[in-house]
């Protein structure tokens, strides 16, 4: 990274005890260290509170930046979108992307700051190669496997990581909550949710109600896959690949969701856990981003994963008109259009895309 001295980084300071760590770690490295609170809506209120308590116990200069208008188009916006589409988006992903560090990355260069900080779980790796010594970055799942949000990330680029710090990377969970302790550092308690604006004054929200006051319902028939009426649905968006909960059924369930036709308004269940409709072996993946900046001779052997916090599967890659297809060794189960499908290489990130199939 160079000298230190004189160098400033803006750290996105949420109110929480993973942020305010890392803010404390890059003030104690030498950097003058900037806090930057996002306000994301009516929810942000209290985290604001928790925020400005840290950058004062800290003796950090404070701002708070109002991106509400752009989380409610891109994020939220794109949330109802894509269910009204049969979608199941992953927001998480996409305020990253856009918010996260798309907006603090343009407000870290109006601050005149020199890098940008989170605390994300996750670790980067400057590489230089070759004659010239080119440098690239590379990112790696966090120490901590339980916390690792490398998921979230895979949307980042050369040009933003050269810009980007992560603190956190090498630490467990459990050693930043003695060292918030130990400073005496304020923040909330409570763990920040993977869905935040589904949360209202510190009470989660019921995922269906909040799609029912955005998204006019059709209800429909719900039949087997072999065409028997069993029940009817309250509407194909509120519904996802293997859910269980919510289709209430009476007496003959449990069952799971399968698929969704929307052309003729029906939902196909299935009352086996293990049936075979509910896996997958082969999707195919679009948007793809890569973290090298170029995507990787193909074939590809990697591994894949299909939701946060599940196990990465061997699985084979392949380019074919722009998308991308990808052929897992076991079957994958619940398989859903809109999530994102992310790739490694054992703890290396590789890149990631969303689910198209």
């Amino acid at each position: 990274m160079g000298r230190i001295k004189n160098k400033k980084v803006v750290v996105a300071i949420s109110g929480g005890v993973d942020s305010a760590v890392a803010a404390l770690l890059l003030k104690k490295q030498g950097f003058e260290v900037f806090g930057v609170f996002m306000r994301l809506g009516e929810n942000s209120v209290s985290a604001e509170q928790a925020a400005r308590a840290v950058c004062r116990k800290l003796g950090i200069k404070f701002f708070p930046v109002n991106v509400s208008g752009k989380f409610e188009k891109e994020v939220i916006g794109y949330f109802i979108e894509s269910y009204k589409k049969g979608l199941t988006p992953n927001p998480c992903v996409k305020c990253n992307k856009l918010i996260k560090f798309g907006e603090l990355l343009r407000i870290t260069k109006e601050l005149g700051a020199d890098y940008l900080a989170t605390g994300h779980y996750i670790r980067k790796l400057k590489v230089e190669s070759g004659k010239f010594k080119v440098v690239k970055y590379k990112l790696f799942k966090g120490r901590d496997e339980g916390k690792d949000q490398s998921y979230f990330l895979y949307n980042l680029t050369q040009e933003q990581l050269k810009r980007i710090l992560f603190p956190l990377g090498d630490f467990k969970k459990d050693e930043i909550k003695r060292i918030a302790k130990e400073a005496k550092i304020p923040n909330q308690p409570s763990e920040s949710q993977d869905i935040c604006f589904l949360v209202k004054d510190r009470i989660i929200l019921d995922h269906n109600e909040f799609l029912k006051n955005h998204i006019k319902s059709k209800p429909g028939k719900i039949k087997t896959l072999d065409g028997k009426t069993v029940g009817e649905h309250k509407g194909l968006p509120f519904y996802t690949v293997g859910q269980r909960k919510g289709i209430e059924i009476g007496g003959i369930g449990p069952f799971y969701a399968v698929r969704m036709d929307y052309d003729k308004n029906i939902l196909f269940v299935t009352n086996y856990p293990d049936d075979p409709e509910l896996s997958k072996v082969v999707l195919i993946a679009r948007d793809v981003n890569w973290i090298s900046g170029a995507a990787p001779k193909m074939p590809l052997a990697c591994q894949a994963t299909i939701r946060y916090r599940s196990k990465a599967e061997d699985c084979a890659v392949t380019q074919e008109n722009g998308e991308y297809k990808v052929k897992f060794k076991k079957p994958q189960r619940a398989v859903t259009a809109g999530q994102s499908v992310v790739f490694y290489k054992n703890n290396e990130l590789l890149g990631g895309g969303l689910i198209k199939m």
